[in-house]
C-alpha cells in the first residue's frame, strides 16, 4: 500500500473533519476510489466515528440522465434529506473512469436536476456556516484525471499527494502553518470595502463591505490554498476574460468572457460550448450573480489540470464563482449553481483594496 494514501486519510479524518466519537460521517465516492475509501473508513473507525458509504459510477450517472423523466429528475430522496439534516461530517472523493461521461446528456436536464436540489445545497451551506456540518472534498488519483492533466498515472499521483502534503512526514503541521500565513492576509482585509482588479484579462470593481474573507487552509478542500469571500451582490461592474477552460457536468466550456452591470452577468460568450454556458447561467435568478471572489495562494500548484479542486488554488490566479455564495462570508446569493472560473493574474495585473495595492503580478504586497 502507498503510505501516502494512509497519510491523506489521516489528514481528512483527523485534521479537515476532526472526527469525534459518535460522529456520523457520509462518504460520497466513485467506485474507482476504493483504496482511499478503505483507508478513510479505517481512520473514521479509529477515531470512534460511524459512517455510511454512498457509491456512484460514471455509467450509472449517464444512465440516469438518459432515462429519467421530468418527475424522476426532480425527485429528492428521503435519504438525501435525512443526510443533509443530520450528518455531522461529509467527505466527497472525486474519481472517474471517464471525465466526459455526461457530455452526451441533455444540459437542460442537468440544470433542472440542480434546481430541484437547490434546497439541499442551501441547507448544506447554512449548516456548514453554522458549524454543525463539517465537510471536505478530495481527489483520488485515477487514470481518467491523469489523462485530463496530460500526465502519466505515477506523475499524477505525485502531483496529487504533493499538493496535499501527504508525501511529508507531518502534513498536518504544514497545513496549520499555511493557516497562520493566510491569517495575516485575512486580518488585513477586515473592515475593507472596495476592490478594483485590473489586468490584461480583467477590469472589475466590487464591494466587500461588511463581508468576511475565509482562510481556506485544508479544512474543506484537500488540497487547499485560497482566501475567499462573497462580494456584495449588486456591486460587481466591469468585464473579465477567463484564462482557462471551465468544466461542469462533463462539459468543457472554453474562452469564457463575462460583462457585469450592477452585479449581474449581462453579457456572456464562450468559444466552446456556449449554449451549455447559457443553460447554467439561466438556471435561476441567482446564477448570473457572483457568489464567490477568491485568490489562489497555493504556489505549489502551477500546472493547469482541468480539475477545479486544484486549478482554483494555483498561486498567482484569482477565481470567481457565479451562483450560490457561502453564508459565512456574508453572501446572500442563492442559486442551484456554484461554478468557478479562473483568471491568471501573474502578468501586468493588480488588485487594489480601498486604494491600497494588495496584490501585483500574482504576489501579495502586504
Amino acid at each position: 500500500m502507498d503510505y501516502r494514501l494512509k497519510n491523506l486519510a489521516n489528514i481528512l479524518v483527523n485534521y479537515s473533519l476532526a472526527v469525534k466519537p459518535g460522529d456520523w460521517v457520509i462518504i460520497n465516492s466513485n467506485l474507482i476510489a476504493t483504496p482511499l475509501i478503505n483507508e478513510i473508513v479505517c481512520a473514521i473507525l479509529d477515531a470512534g466515528g460511524n459512517y455510511n458509504l454512498m457509491l456512484s459510477s460514471d455509467d450509472i450517472n449517464e444512465t440516469f440522465y438518459h432515462h429519467a423523466n421530468d418527475a424522476q429528475t426532480q425527485w429528492i430522496s428521503p435519504l438525501d434529506t435525512l443526510i443533509h439534516e443530520k450528518a455531522d461530517a461529509s467527505i466527497s472523493i472525486l474519481g472517474a473512469t471517464n471525465t466526459r461521461a455526461l457530455t452526451g446528456t441533455d444540459p437542460r436536464k442537468q440544470a433542472a436536476r440542480g434546481v430541484a436540489r437547490r434546497g439541499l445545497m442551501q441547507q448544506f451551506m447554512e449548516r456548514s456556516a453554522q458549524g454543525s456540518l463539517r465537510w471536505s472534498v478530495v481527489q483520488y488519483p485515477c487514470p481518467a484525471f491523469a489523462q485530463e492533466a496530460d500526465m502519466s498515472l505515477s506523475d499524477y499521483e505525485n502531483f496529487v499527494y504533493g499538493a496535499c502534503y501527504a508525501d511529508q512526514n507531518d502534513p498536518v503541521a504544514k497545513w496549520r502553518a499555511i493557516h497562520d500565513e493566510q491569517a495575516k492576509l485575512v486580518d488585513w482585509l477586515k473592515g475593507k470595502e472596495q476592490v478594483i482588479v485590473r489586468g490584461p484579462n480583467i477590469d472589475l470593481s466590487l464591494s466587500i463591505k461588511d463581508r468576511t474573507f475565509i482562510n481556506a487552509c485544508g479544512d474543506r478542500n484537500m488540497p487547499d490554498g485560497e482566501i475567499f469571500t462573497g462580494p456584495v451582490e449588486e456591486s460587481v461592474n466591469g468585464w473579465v476574460r477567463f484564462s482557462y477552460p471551465a468544466l461542469r457536468g462533463g462539459m468543457e466550456v472554453d474562452g469564457v468572457e463575462f460583462k457585469f452591470e450592477n452585479g449581474k452577468v449581462v453579457q456572456a460568450t464562450a468559444k466552446k460550448n456556449q449554449d451549455y454556458l447559457f443553460t447554467q447561467l439561466d438556471s435561476d435568478g441567482g446564477a448570473r450573480y457572483l457568489g464567490e471572489f477568491a485568490i489562489g495562494t497555493n504556489f505549489g500548484i502551477q500546472k493547469f489540470t482541468k480539475n477545479i479542486l486544484f486549478d482554483e488554488k494555483i498561486g498567482g490566479t484569482l477565481h470567481m464563482a457565479v451562483g450560490a455564495g457561502y453564508p459565512e462570508t456574508g453572501s446572500k446569493n442563492k442559486s442551484a449553481v456554484h461554478w468557478d472560473f479562473i483568471c491568471d493574474m501573474r502578468h501586468e495585473s493588480e488588485v487594489l483594496v480601498d486604494g491600497e495595492l494588495f496584490y501585483k503580478n500574482g504576489a501579495f504586497q502586504v
